[in-house]
């Protein structure tokens, strides 16, 4: 280890006292088929495989100290070739974010990324060949430190293969952005940086990476080590030759830069930092100068760990890993009763789509009820072409698809149906009268220990339960949807829901992989309230008088996902409407009701826009449909206008009650109405804009919190 590198990680590591240490260990084999002796490191932080290996200045100098032992022995001729693997299940996963997020310092920032690089170097200056063996998954600094090798192979059973940073704020900073594009090409280490980080952090599988060029080879994962060392033995004893496809550095890698430029704008409007400097570390890697890409990367990293973008990625990716599976509030889990059984009231879409949640997750006995046998059976008949299509992708093998076909029925009955169900969710048209007469025919023909449950978007589940005998079971129940991809599930307490029907609820959401959030019984309860308020501000604005095009670019430096239009587009704008009316009447001084939104619904429009070669054009029959006033707003003053009343209403909610904390509301906007992760959440936004206190006079979060360092 050179002395400059060891002082360097040395004087890291006193900035990470909580550091995860990861050992390097070094253990030496003789290869098959006489290919000689070898060296393996294995990256191993002694804890089990539901904890990951990471790097932090420590590991690192850990690292390095390894290389220094195969280095000498590379030199004197003692061993053959180097390869690095990680502990079972895991390779590892990039940097320890809990230290960096406590930098204070550039120069401390800079020196994180320096020390990762002049460690990963090391690999590709040995004297001998170098491979990394994939084995597990690998993320971040993981994929990098295999980058460095000079051969890679993957296990076929790896579940999750990435380079997430510009998802968190960063850039991949320790040779993903120069080394990347330079192995499989521009244009595919976009796809890999750029579209799938901002694609909510998509994973590749192990046959994607190879696919992709990442690997030289795949291996099942049952004898991976063993296939990966003897593969390594051919290349070493020249029997095989690895052969890569030339990347292409003409017009194709810039085409490729400018594609990343175009996803980039779609996803987050040149509101975050973090992409850009990623496509422009890659732009410059064209000429394959490596040092002055790593240089490149260094900088950037450096600058982006002290910008707001990282602490915003990190609170949130905390939220999601960490709040989620610890709800705020939740009772007892010993209080959770059993699920063996569940019914589904209504056979339509909805319902359809949460019978096979509950079937492919709890794989219990899931019954379907509606009002006429037609409609039963076009609700199986969906679950069952579901079940078709996982089985000719081959997510699932042809016994399971059986299986669980044969797990899923529908009936007209509700006593033959729900006589020994446990948990019973109800998916019909969201009027409270309706809802009420559904509760009370599967009250009187269910288990007197049975979980009733709501799907409702905006009513109150106290007054649905209010004219039950056993009030106490129902629970709120608020997918999202797509159900099968948005994470949150809202559990809505009652006023008489009691803690054993809450706890079952908790259980379940955690077998359906969502993510539980407590909400108070009130009026359209977290993301719809917010939501509805914001969309209700843009649609006043443009009832007033502010041209549609310029309500909708006011908040594109948010970088939301889609605009308001068209999200109330995918919504629905009957839903929409509905919605905005059941909160006018529960708070019409805020809430109001679009008379142009309802306009467009009366005419049967299903949004405002049109769509020519892709892009949306305002419907010249919505906008004949459209009565404005004179009262023009700029998009600062639209954008200002919004977050105010945001920031009002989310201030509001925390009085009220409606959920723990402000992390709670945070956590229910990134996994039910897909925040961008780079603010971090509406609260942390709101007070780095300063909005929180022009309007509640006192920040959502403490300082410090998602937001840049003092």
């Amino acid at each position: 280890m050179s002395t400059s590198t060891a002082e360097l990680l040395k004087g890291a590591a006193e900035l990470f006292p909580g550091e995860v240490v990861t050992q390097a260990h070094v253990r030496h084999l003789d290869l098959p088929a006489g290919a000689g002796r070898f060296a393996l490191i294995t990256l191993d932080n002694g804890l089990d495989h539901t904890k990951p290996t990471t790097f932090g200045p420590q590991s690192l100098a850990n690292l390095n100290a390894a290389i220094d032992q195969v280095e000498k022995e590379a030199s004197d001729g003692t061993i053959v070739g180097v390869g690095i693997t990680g502990k079972p299940f895991i390779f590892a996963v990039g940097a320890d974010l809990k230290g960096v997020e406590l930098l204070k310092r550039h120069e401390d920032a800079l020196a994180i990324g320096k020390g990762g690089h002049e460690v990963f170097k090391r690999f590709a200056a040995l004297a001998v060949p170098t491979f990394a063996y994939y084995n597990g998954a690998a993320m971040g600094g993981g994929v990098e430190v295999g980058l460095h090798c000079q051969y890679r192979t993957v296990s076929a059973a790896l579940p999750a293969f990435s380079l997430p940073e510009v998802f968190l704020g960063l850039v991949p900073g320790w040779g993903g952005c120069t080394l990347l594009p330079n192995l499989i090409g521009a244009d595919r280490a976009v796809s890999v940086v750029i579209e799938n980080s901002l694609n909510q952090n998509k994973q590749l599988k192990g046959a994607q990476v190879h696919e992709l060029g990442i690997a030289d080879a795949i291996f099942e994962g049952a004898d991976f080590l063993e296939r990966s060392l003897i593969w390594t033995a051919s290349v070493l004893k020249g029997e095989l030759t690895v052969v890569r496809t030339e990347v292409d550095r003409g017009e194709a890698w810039d085409r490729a830069v400018e594609r990343g430029r175009q996803i980039a704008d779609s996803k987050v409007h040149g509101a975050a930092p973090a992409a850009y400097r990623a496509l422009d570390i890659i732009a410059a890697a064209k000429d394959g100068d490596l040092q002055a890409g790593f240089d490149a990367e260094d900088q950037a990293l450096a600058d982006l760990i002290m910008g707001g973008e990282l602490r915003s990625g990190i609170y949130a990716f905390n939220l999601v890993q960490r709040r989620a599976k610890r709800p705020a509030g939740a009772p007892d889990k010993a209080l959770a009763r059993p699920v063996t059984k569940v019914g589904v009231v209504g056979a339509g879409l909805m319902a359809s789509q949460l019978a096979l949640l509950f079937l492919r997750r709890l794989e219990v006995p899931v019954v379907l009820t509606d009002i006429d046998q037609e409609r039963v059976d076009k609700g199986v008949g969906y679950v069952h072409g579901e079940i078709d299509k996982l089985l000719l992708k081959s997510r699932i093998n042809q016994d399971k698809a059986n299986r669980l076909k044969g797990l899923v029925s529908g009936v007209l009955d509700k006593a033959e149906g729900f006589s020994d169900a446990d948990f019973i969710i109800e998916a019909v048209f969201e009027e409270m009268g309706v809802k009420q007469k559904v509760f009370a025919e599967v009250e009187a023909v269910a288990p007197a220990h049975a979980i009733l449950a709501t799907n409702t978007s905006s009513l109150s589940v106290s007054e649905m339960a209010s004219k039950l005998k056993n009030p106490e079971r129902v629970v709120g129940f608020h997918f999202f949807n797509p159900v099968a991809i948005l994470p949150l599930l809202e559990i809505v307490r009652g006023e008489r829901t009691d803690d054993a029907s809450l706890a079952t609820a908790f259980g379940v959401a955690k077998k359906l992989k969502k993510s539980a959030v407590l909400v108070k019984d009130a009026p359209a309860f977290v993301v719809n309230r917010i939501l509805t308020r914001f969309m209700g501000e843009i649609q006043n604005v443009i009832d007033e008088g502010t041209p549609v095009e310029v309500a909708e670019r006011a908040v594109e430096p948010l970088g939301l996902p889609m605009s308001p239009l068209v999200l109330l587009e995918l919504v629905g704008p009957a839903i929409g409407l509905h919605v905005s009316e059941t909160l006018h009447g529960a708070f019409p001084d805020r809430f109001t009701v679009s008379g142009n939104l309802a306009a467009v619904v009366k005419a049967g429009k299903r949004g405002f826009y049109v769509y020519d070669s892709g892009k949306p054009e305002l419907d010249p029959e919505v906008a004949a449909l459209l009565q404005q006033g004179d009262v023009v707003l700029t998009e600062e003053q639209t954008r200002a206008r919004v977050l105010d009343a945001v920031a009002q209403e989310i201030g509001l909610m925390l009085d009220e009650g409606v959920v723990a904390e402000a992390q709670d509301i945070d956590l229910c906007l990134l996994t039910g109405a897909g925040w961008p992760f780079h603010l971090g959440g509406i609260t942390p936004y709101l007070d780095r804009e300063g909005v929180s206190e022009r309007v509640n006079g006192r920040r959502f979060l403490a300082p410090g919190v998602a937001s840049v360092p003092a």
